[in-house]
This record gives C-alpha cells, sequence and structure tokens, in this order.
C-alpha cells in the first residue's frame, strides 16, 4: 500500500479520536469551567452540529478545489479548531473551537475515500479506502482511551494540544506523501438534490438519526454513569472505553460482511438488540461486572447498524449519491447532537446519569419501526420500483464513496459504503463506515 495512505489514516486518527474524547473528558472540563455535567454534554452536542453542517457544504465546495490542496486545508481547520478548545479561557470558546474542528470531519473523509481509491490498482480500491478508515478504527480502540488518561492525568487541554499536533502531521503527511491531483470537473447538483425527496431516501436518513443516535445516549455520559453509579475509579474509564471501542470495531466488522447479504434482517436484528441492552443498562450500571459487559454490547449492537444503514441510502440514490451520502454522514451526527441533548435534559430534570440510556432506547426503538415502515413500501411498490430521481442530470456512476464527484465515480470507486460520522471504524470492503 502507498505510504500517501499513511498520511491519510492519521488524519482519520485524530479525527476519530477529537470526536469521542469528550467523553471521557466531561467532569474534567465542567469542573475547570463551572458548569454542569449536561451543559459540558454540549461539546460533544456542538461537534456533531459542525460535522452536519459541514459535510454537504464542504463536499461541494472541495468538489471545485484540487484535491491534495483540499485536504490539506481541511486538516488546517482541524488543527486551529483543536488549538482553540486548547487554549479557550472560557466554555463558550472551547464550544466553538470543537465546532470549527468538526467542519472538516465529513468532508476529509468523503474526498479522502477518492484519493485513496485513486492510488492504487483498480481492484485495490476498496482496500486502500479501508486502509484510510483503519485511522479511525485505531482511535477508537486506542485515540480515546489514551486521551482520556493523558486528559486525566496531566489536563484535558493537552489532550487536545496532542490531537492539534495529529492534524499538523497530517499536514506534513499529505504535503510530502500524497501525489498532486488535477483540480475536479464541475458536478451539477439539481440531481443530487432531487434524490433528497425519495421517500426511502428519508426514512433511512431518519433510521439513521434514531438507531445511531441511541448509542451517543450511553457513550456521552459514559463517565459519570460509571462513577457516579456504577462505582468505578476515574482511571478506569480509560478501559471501559477500550471496551466500547472493540464492541464498535467487531459490530462493524460484522455489519460490513452481512450488510450485502441481508441488509434489512440485520437492520432488524441489529436494532432490536440496541433497544434491548440500552433499555437494560439503567439496571446493569449498578454492577461493575454486568456494566462491563453491556457497554461492548452497545457499542457491537450500534456499529453493526452503520454500514447497513449507509448502504441503505446508496442503495436508494445509485444514480446520483453523491450528496445523499453526505448528507447522510451529516444524519449520523445529528444522531449523536440529539442523543446528548436529550441526555442532558434528562439528567438535568433530575432523573439521574442512568436515564439517557431509557432515551437512548426508544430512539433505537422508533428507528426499528421506521425500519419495518421502509421494507413494507418497498414490499408494496411496483416490480424493479425503486424510483431514484434525478440521474440523468447527476451523471454519477452508483456505488460511489461519499463525498465523491462525477469523477470520483470515473476513476471506479465502487466500495458500497463509507460513512464517517461520528463513530466509524473500517469494515469489509463491501461497506467502509467511519459517522461519524
Amino acid at each position: 500500500m502507498p505510504l500517501a495512505l499513511l498520511a491519510l489514516a492519521i488524519g482519520a486518527f485524530g479525527i476519530g479520536t477529537t470526536e469521542f474524547v469528550t467523553s471521557g473528558l466531561l467532569p474534567e472540563v465542567a469542573d475547570e469551567f463551572g458548569v454542569s455535567i449536561p451543559t459540558a454534554g454540549l461539546l460533544t452536542t456542538g461537534y456533531a452540529l459542525g460535522v452536519v453542517v459541514g459535510a454537504p457544504i464542504l463536499a461541494i465546495v472541495g468538489s471545485r478545489v484540487p484535491r491534495k490542496r483540499m485536504l490539506m486545508a481541511l486538516m488546517g481547520l482541524f488543527v486551529a479548531g483543536n488549538a482553540l478548545s486548547a487554549l479557550a479561557p472560557a466554555f463558550g470558546v472551547m464550544l466553538a473551537g470543537r465546532i470549527v474542528a468538526s467542519l472538516a470531519h465529513g468532508a476529509f473523509f468523503g474526498i479522502g475515500a477518492i484519493v485513496a481509491a485513486g492510488l492504487v490498482a483498480p481492484q485495490k480500491k476498496a482496500g486502500a479506502i479501508a486502509m484510510m478508515f483503519t485511522g479511525l478504527t485505531v482511535a477508537n480502540v486506542v485515540g480515546v482511551p489514551m486521551g482520556t488518561l493523558v486528559g486525566q492525568n496531566l489536563g484535558w487541554r493537552v489532550t487536545f494540544f496532542i490531537i492539534a499536533g495529529l492534524g499538523v502531521l497530517a499536514i506534513l503527511g499529505i504535503a510530502a506523501l500524497v501525489p498532486e491531483q488535477p483540480r475536479p470537473e464541475r458536478t451539477r447538483i439539481s440531481g443530487e438534490l432531487a434524490t433528497l425527496r425519495n421517500p426511502q431516501v428519508i426514512l433511512a436518513m431518519a433510521m439513521t438519526v434514531l438507531g445511531f443516535g441511541g448509542v451517543f445516549t450511553m457513550s456521552t455520559y459514559i463517565t459519570p454513569m460509571m462513577t457516579e453509579v456504577t462505582g468505578y475509579a476515574p482511571g478506569s474509564v480509560t478501559w471501559l472505553l477500550v471496551l466500547f471501542g472493540a464492541g464498535m470495531v467487531v459490530g462493524n466488522l460484522v455489519g460490513g460482511r452481512y450488510a450485502d447479504r441481508a441488509l434489512m434482517p440485520l437492520l432488524y436484528v441489529s436494532l432490536s438488540a440496541l433497544a434491548l441492552v440500552l433499555a437494560l443498562l439503567p439496571l446493569a450500571a449498578h454492577n461493575k461486572v454486568t456494566a462491563a459487559v453491556a457497554i461492548p454490547l452497545i457499542g457491537a449492537f450500534g456499529f453493526a447498524s452503520v454500514p447497513p444503514l449507509q448502504k441503505r441510502v446508496l442503495d436508494q440514490t445509485a444514480d446520483a449519491p453523491t450528496l445523499a451520502s453526505a448528507v447522510n454522514i451529516g444524519a449520523f451526527n445529528l444522531g449523536n447532537a440529539i442523543a446528548a441533548w436529550l441526555g442532558g435534559v434528562v439528567i438535568s430534570a433530575g432523573f439521574g446519569y442512568t436515564a439517557p440510556n431509557w432515551v437512548g432506547a426508544l430512539m433505537a426503538a422508533a428507528a426499528l419501526l421506521l425500519a419495518v415502515l421502509s421494507a413494507s413500501l418497498e414490499r408494496r411498490a411496483p416490480r424493479g420500483g425503486r424510483a431514484v430521481t434525478g440521474s440523468a442530470e447527476a451523471g454519477v456512476t452508483p456505488g460511489v464513496t461519499p463525498g465523491a464527484t462525477t469523477e470520483g465515480a470515473a476513476e471506479g470507486v465502487t466500495t458500497a459504503a463509507t460513512p464517517v460520522g461520528a463513530a466509524g471504524a473500517a469494515t469489509a470492503p463491501t461497506a467502509v463506515p467511519a459517522g461519524r
């Protein structure tokens, strides 16, 4: 594999680490700024909303800028945001830094996937994209727990300085290792916009918001729940995050393997299991062993739904997937934002640190109902009748990775899915998520 993929993987590692590390550092940040835990949870909400806004806008802008230059600019934005968070004199400034950093998230993975695929022979494109997303996998298993450990012992500002340093390293690597590529041709957006009117696309994105959001009702407030309710020492949260990350990786791999074979059955099973475990966690959280078992299960069932959810969107927009894929990246993060906000609401209302899990269970159950509705509508459609609008205008080859432009399709990028929201990790070649 080309060394350029290492530079892209470093960028993915930094983005994945900064997205999730605040979950492990909420008490430290809240104490320093004198805010409540629910208020500190807005750092997760703000980041997620930044991805929602930044993913489609910067993906469109990036389609008109040379890709190497755009990747470096996006990582520069990432560095600036994390440095601002590290230096923040007030909570509002730190929140602004989080939003600035998040704007680069979706577009980096969308454009980076096209670049990665262009670095290798046609038969190795999917493997190259998966290699870049390995950075996200490692971030969930290593970067987030280590960032939490560093923040708890040396101060949370040190963690964000280190993450900013990773961004600088990624910029240098991209500059030195990624070859120059021609300016992409302008693409027509009207056909892409038309696909967003497809009812099945709307249902798929709603499933994404609700299903993936359920995971974040737990993960955003995992530290106060595990320390205040379960009785773990703050230092033990690092290892609980490792378990959560390991569950994410396993679920992601399983979802990536079976999304092509049995997409809807996989969604039914993963969303049902996710709702059940989230509903039981308020009870399991009162015992260290059962809590330690439940946390990786939530990661596994939550991330098993990521490949089929992203592929569902691509299946419904096969003739014009670019903008829809970018918007679905935002949908993963919109779910994160809603979950973090709702979790803060129920905690502030006095229901305790386990209450957000009930909210998550309801969100996952709602996603399951939408999946059943979507399948029912599909069965009633005329044979051969998946309606996709705008295909004639878009001129995009089916199966392009998220954020891809028209010429990205021409380059033969045909992986089924590459979500980068808040949370994905590398999967089998048929589906390579990341959420984000």
